[in-house]
């Protein structure tokens, strides 16, 4: 029996390619290693599904010159905005992607950003590797302590429910606002703001964990960071485009906010070059979910979506 021939956009874990290469007829593509449409559209000739992975733009046309034989896109990520599912859905192609699996490892990069822009982490680093370190002194970078203050979280899902489980370690008082309160035995004491302003007041770290949504986008502007207390640290790893990037340099700058701790960019790879500029400021590429336990699992998951689908069977995680 012929084999479905899947087109993987980018390179993946070796050993999710070796489940790709011995399940199907799999085109591989190791070279690219950004986006490149007409490439990608060349090698979707004659396939049957095609994963993709979040910097790859299927937009409304590039689906509508998709050929016939395309059937499933699956996307290596948790979101999905960089898929047009709409136009998806109009050509009958099915979408899935690879949700909570990878809410630990995301979770734990949010409170490494955390703690690291707290504590000046960026600055101590730099100081020991020029060698312009002459020994410990009283007042030597001196940060913001973790230990008791309130995390605000807006977005409490799984994500933000898993930061929430690893603060309660560091005897954090947490507040939430989400689009529905959670029920008390997943809120566990957390404190519901109906609000996103009524957050911002009580919050000594604010973590985003939102989806990019016309709500969201662009929500941490200059009004909302007022809202903040002074010297908060505002952490991201949900998506760029929930930050005004603008109004959170010049927060930083003129000391409004003490740190920020960002993994996630408007615009990423070319995140807003002032960033690169400010020491109170910690910056990962986008790393959250880049553990191998993590990035497997992401793997075989589009794979058994791939199984059921060519099965006929139900997708386990399915967009549209």
């Amino acid at each position: 029996m012929k084999k479905p021939v899947i087109v993987i956009s980018q390179q993946l874990p070796e050993i999710v390619e070796a489940r790709f290469m011995r399940d199907y007829d799999a085109r591989l593509n190791p070279s690219i290693k950004l986006y490149d449409k007409e490439k990608l559209l060349q090698l979707c000739k004659g396939a049957d599904g095609i994963a993709v992975s979040i910097g790859d733009k299927i937009d409304a046309d590039f689906i509508e010159r998709l050929p016939e034989s395309v059937h499933i896109i699956s996307a290596f990520s948790a979101g999905f905005e960089h898929i047009d599912i709409k136009a998806a859905s109009m050509r009958k192609i099915a979408v899935t992607n690879t949700p909570e699996i990878l809410t630990n490892a995301t979770a734990d990069i949010a409170m490494l950003l955390l703690l690291g822009a707290a504590r000046r982490a960026v600055e101590g680093d730099k100081m020991v590797r020029s060698g312009e370190w002459t020994g410990w002194n009283p007042t030597q970078l001196l940060g913001v302590q973790v230990t008791g203050k309130r995390l605000g979280i807006l977005g409490m899902g799984s994500i933000g429910q898993a930061v929430a489980k690893r603060a309660r370690a560091f005897d954090m008082t947490i507040h939430y606002h989400n689009r529905h309160r959670l029920p008390p035995e997943l809120e566990l004491g957390a404190v519901w703001h109906e609000t996103a302003e009524s957050l911002l007041y009580k919050s000594d770290f604010l973590s985003l964990h939102c989806p990019a949504t016309p709500e969201t986008v662009g929500f941490l502007d200059e009004k909302h960071i007022s809202m903040l207390p002074d010297r908060a640290v505002v952490i991201n790893t949900s998506r760029g485009t929930v930050v005004k990037d603008d109004d959170l340099i010049a927060a930083l700058k003129s000391g409004k906010l003490a740190a920020a701790g960002l993994d996630v960019y408007d615009g990423e790879p070319n995140l807003n070059p002032e960033y690169r500029k400010l020491l109170n400021c910690f910056l990962l590429p986008h790393i959250g979910s880049a553990s191998t336990e993590t990035r497997n699992a992401m793997g075989f998951l589009i794979a058994d979506n791939f199984d059921a689908f060519f099965a006929g069977n139900p997708l386990l995680t399915p967009v549209n």
